[in-house]
């Protein structure tokens, strides 16, 4: 816009102004593609100081159904010795039965938690298993909605998990559960890079330390991020789609915006997260989002007129009526005056004269 102007205009200021221009457009702001750094710096967890006190958790579902049932994982992860559980289960299973497993397969074995980091499937936000870990004395700690690198350790396990599923697929056949106690084991005496040993050693060798440069993790991943904070009242657009390939909040098609319409926050959730006032047509949608999903607004609402008001004639012009003459004068030229008058225009953006 500024090397199409330079050409005929110039004013004191001029590229600022355009700049400031454009970045408050709304339509802009919907659909033009962010080359920065991704906003939020990395929101570290408490650093784990003994073994399987620090949990992670997640679901692998969507499996073939094996001839006991099984159609799901559920995997359980010690934040500190990376050692894990891969416990077969049924994704009908009912939040109690969960609870009975966690019991007999955690619990007995290694002791009641401190806390537990896991995404906001329904089972670990339903009242039963939150009200489960309250009486047992452990946190829950609920990832951001669609920011999967909250918890980015079970992840990357679950990624694991699947190769080596496939792996003995393919060359043992059978059902994929008969393998899942040999891929625990298999896992679990791997070497680790991040703690320089196999999550066994770690765990059942001697007196455990801190064996893990969490600073210099974060630092690392902060340089490919930048901090980004919004106050209370702000109003911010929302990425529509945070995962690719994934459609939501009604908004479909390769054109659709980037961004959707601004949202007001109503309040901070943590130090990287937002809940933000939602239509009713949202009501399905959790309103805690991480600040990489945000973009402030710049663009004054007042200015953009509701399609529905505009009226337009066959010749694609605005259609405006004259209210009132403001004020009167005479156009003084070389050979003639001209009368003119300062009329108020009836006009949708607001209060406009012209003479």
């Amino acid at each position: 816009m500024y090397m199409g102007l330079r050409q005929q205009y110039w004013w004191p200021g001029m590229k600022k102004d355009i700049a400031l221009f454009v970045v408050k457009c709304l339509t802009c702001s919907k659909v033009k593609a962010e080359h920065q750094k991704p906003s939020g710096l990395l929101e570290q967890p408490e650093i784990p100081v003994w073994k399987w006190e620090n949990l992670a958790m997640d679901f692998i579902t969507k499996l073939p159904r094996t001839s006991s049932g099984h159609d799901s994982i559920w995997v359980i992860i010690d934040r500190l010795t990376k050692s894990a559980h891969f416990l077969p289960i049924r994704e009908d299973y009912r939040v109690e039965k969960l609870a009975r497993i966690y019991i007999d397969e955690i619990v007995s074995h290694h002791g009641i938690p401190l806390n537990i980091i896991s995404d906001r499937d329904s089972r670990f936000t339903s009242r039963f298993w939150q009200s489960l870990q309250s009486a047992l004395g452990t946190r829950l700690d609920l990832s951001t909605a669609y920011h999967p690198q909250t918890d980015g350790q079970t992840e990357r396990t679950i990624q694991t998990l699947e190769d080596m599923l496939r792996a003995c697929v393919i060359d043992f056949g059978g059902n994929w559960n008969s393998h899942l106690p040999l891929i625990e084991f298999s896992y679990n005496n791997s070497y680790h890079t991040s703690i320089n040993m196999a999550p066994f050693e770690a765990l059942y060798g001697r007196k455990c330390r801190s064996p893990i440069s969490w600073s210099r993790q974060k630092s690392y991943a902060d340089k490919r991020r930048k901090p980004l904070e919004f106050q209370v009242g702000d109003m911010v657009l929302l990425k529509v789609s945070p995962w690719k390939g994934v459609v939501r909040f009604g908004k479909k098609g390769k054109l659709a915006p980037r961004y959707v319409v601004p949202f007001k926050i109503l309040e901070r959730v943590g130090k990287v997260a937002y809940k933000l006032d939602l239509p009713s047509e949202l009501i399905n949608v959790h309103p805690t989002f991480h600040v990489s999903n945000l973009k402030k607004c710049l663009a004054d609402e007042n200015l953009h007129i509701p399609l529905d008001e505009v009226r337009i004639d066959e010749r694609m012009h605005f259609v405006e009526k004259p209210v009132e003459i403001m004020d009167r004068e005479v156009k003084k030229l070389k050979r003639s005056r001209i009368p003119i008058v300062k009329v108020r225009w009836e006009s949708k953006r607001g209060p406009e004269f012209t003479w």
